[in-house]
């Protein structure tokens, strides 16, 4: 492939939103049919900043229509993010944006994680959140990342 033609696919998977990656699950209910009640933890890495990685704990609904795809998850989610490795920048940051969306119910609900960046203590705060198109989202869990200030986070 020449460099030409790999560089635009190249950004593009850059601007993806990231990937869930399992970490971990419980069993918190035993189901007779279909897989029990979870809860399951899973590691985001962020896809615009090396060295971060979030870690998302949810409840997944088992039983015969979690095993369907149509059962609808809760909305309680907990988020902690990590510096996992040297922090870098892919590219300039927006001052708030969405790093990953998983669809949680066949049809209404979504998991979302956005990345916010506080300029004046040169911090990267996480937001995790489930929103529904009829209810809103009340249940929310946030966390930080503190950069070096010898590492000033590039912003649009």
């Amino acid at each position: 492939m020449r460099i030409q033609t790999a560089l635009p696919l190249l950004l593009a998977l850059l601007s993806l939103p990231a990937l869930a990656e399992p970490i971990g699950e419980v069993d918190t209910v035993f189901k007779f049919i279909g897989p029990d009640h979870k809860i399951v933890v899973d590691a985001h890495d962020d896809p615009k900043v090396q060295g971060v990685t979030c870690y998302v704990s949810r409840a997944k609904t088992g039983g015969i229509k979690g095993a369907l795809g149509l059962a609808e998850d809760k909305s309680e989610a907990s988020i902690a993010c990590r510096q996992t490795g040297p922090i870098s920048f892919v590219k300039p940051l927006a001052q708030q944006e969405d790093v990953f969306t998983e669809r949680i119910s066949l049809v209404f609900k979504k998991l979302r994680i956005v990345r916010m960046v506080d300029v004046k203590r040169n911090t990267l705060v996480y937001l995790t959140y489930s929103d529904r198109v009829i209810e809103g989202s009340p249940q929310n869990s946030v966390t930080a990342v503190a950069v070096d200030r010898g590492t000033p986070i590039p912003l649009k």
